[in-house]
């Protein structure tokens, strides 16, 4: 069994727990960890998980919204951190000494932890080496993507197939364009190495969508230039279905556990 939850989601933090169940054995892996230490472990905990349950944390990029704490909170539970060679090299100035066990991943070579089989993936974002990630237990398959500026053929086929999507959804774009951000950041958002908008997400939806997909997860949504109706509307028109139904990753709530089925 596969299930995943969200601590947080949002330009404050980012979290995102998996977990993996044979029934002899649990994995579970922290997919980013965009916050401080104490409330890393304090949102764990509302999901009922404590942080020495973890078997691992994997860091997409650099930004502070995602690495957070995670070296520290790695290195205080002794977790190996997964992430790229450029993420490392870019963060080295938010590493302590006590940092001892970092594993360095890269696209397309797939990799395990525990019960879990991880597939990371490359994306358009202004990051050194970004990552995102499919995940599966050998049965269902978890697709993540958020932190990418547009849709590329490469990322719809590796999204291809996942019974379960987390897709960034962080700006309507006529928000962005009559919100008060400076010009150079609205380009930035909304530049081909940015973050994704509703119509951007609801087409890549459209491309990787099948019969078997179960769950679909809105994330990543901008406070100042996104509503939950905006996005949840965007991917439920591809769905045909209402927008109640698409689930919204929240940033102080997160998202209670989902299971993941085939």
């Amino acid at each position: 069994m596969m299930r995943f939850a969200f601590l947080g989601s949002g330009s404050e933090g980012n979290s995102l727990l998996i977990e993996a169940s044979d029934g002899a054995s649990v994995t579970r892996v922290l997919l980013d960890c965009g916050f401080g230490i104490k409330e890393t472990a304090r949102r764990l905990e509302r999901l009922g998980v404590a942080p020495e349950q973890l078997d691992a944390v994997l860091v997409t990029h650099e930004h502070g919204d995602h690495v957070g704490s995670a070296y520290a909170f790695a290195a205080r539970y002794k977790l190996p951190v997964h992430t790229s060679h450029g993420t490392w090299l870019a963060t080295s100035h938010m590493r302590g000494a006590d940092v001892a066990d970092v594993r360095v991943c890269c696209a397309d070579h797939s990799f395990s932890v525990g019960g879990l089989q991880i597939h990371p993936y490359t994306v358009p974002h202004d990051a050194r080496e970004p990552l995102q990630f499919v995940l599966t237990d050998g049965d269902a398959r978890l697709g993540v993507l958020t932190d990418a500026g547009m849709e590329t053929p490469y990322v719809t086929a590796r999204l291809a197939g996942v019974h379960s999507l987390v897709l960034e959804c962080n700006h309507d774009r006529e928000m962005l364009r009559n919100s008060v951000y400076p010009y150079s950041l609205k380009r930035r958002i909304g530049g081909d190495f940015g973050h994704l908008a509703n119509d951007i997400a609801a087409s890549i939806l459209s491309q990787v969508m099948h019969g078997q997909m179960s769950r679909v997860v809105a994330a990543h949504l901008s406070k100042q230039n996104n509503t939950c109706e905006l996005a949840a509307g965007a991917l439920a028109s591809v769905l045909g279905t209402s927008p109640g139904d698409i689930l919204i990753a929240d940033q102080e709530e997160g998202l209670g556990w989902q299971a993941v089925r085939p």
